[in-house]
């Protein structure tokens, strides 16, 4: 595994959140649970609207095989050995109040991802790992979680104590590597965006 080193000073936790695919399938307490989704209430958000909503299942309960299901097959291979499954929606219209008139929120998904980070690093205090998942049946997943059409499904979370490598099937092994991160001057520009040339 390849040890992160940033670039410039920030806090280590920042470095030790990870996303594994690798999970010891142990039991993940209510607590635990919703100390990871206290931590992404408080997430900053447009309006301070808090778009997010978070579907859960954990390991062995009686919504456990319905949301590995809505997987694609390759997640659902190595996520059944996790402890607890998220579904992240976000609301795309803000609505003060019963009376008032829905409008499209512009930034709900920038905002729920605030509070998927917040909860993946609320994850590492609790010697967890999060793992972020588009490998969604999105269709399947609306309707089997009766998710209403103003709620858009971001991603599915694989939550769980993370297990070695060598507990996945061989040809994932390689994907358990570290991935390491662009430079900053690849994503970071004073002024302009620069030109595509």
């Amino acid at each position: 595994m390849t040890h992160r080193i940033a670039d410039h000073p920030i806090e280590p936790l920042f470095l030790e959140r990870r996303s594994p695919r690798a999970f010891d399938g142990s039991e993940l307490p209510e607590s635990h649970l919703f100390s990871l989704i206290e931590a992404a209430r408080w997430a900053p958000s447009a309006y301070n609207y808090q778009p997010w909503r978070f579907l859960y299942s954990r390991r062995g309960d009686a919504n456990w095989q319905n949301f590995l299901d809505l997987l694609v097959p390759f997640n659902a291979k190595w996520a059944q050995s996790a402890s607890a499954l998220i579904f992240v929606l976000s609301d795309t219209l803000l609505q003060r109040d019963a009376q008032s008139k829905a409008s499209p929120l512009r930034t709900h998904s920038l905002d729920t991802g605030a509070a998927w980070a917040q909860l993946a690093l609320q994850a590492v205090r609790l010697g967890l790992h999060a793992r972020g998942m588009a490998g969604v049946d999105f269709e399947r997943a609306r309707e089997v979680l009766q998710v209403p059409e103003r709620f858009h499904i971001e991603m599915a979370i694989a939550v769980g104590r993370e297990a070695a490598p060598e507990a996945l099937p061989e040809h994932l092994h390689k994907k358990a590597e570290e991935n390491l991160r662009k430079p900053l001057a690849d994503i970071a520009f004073s002024g302009r965006f620069p030109d595509a040339g």
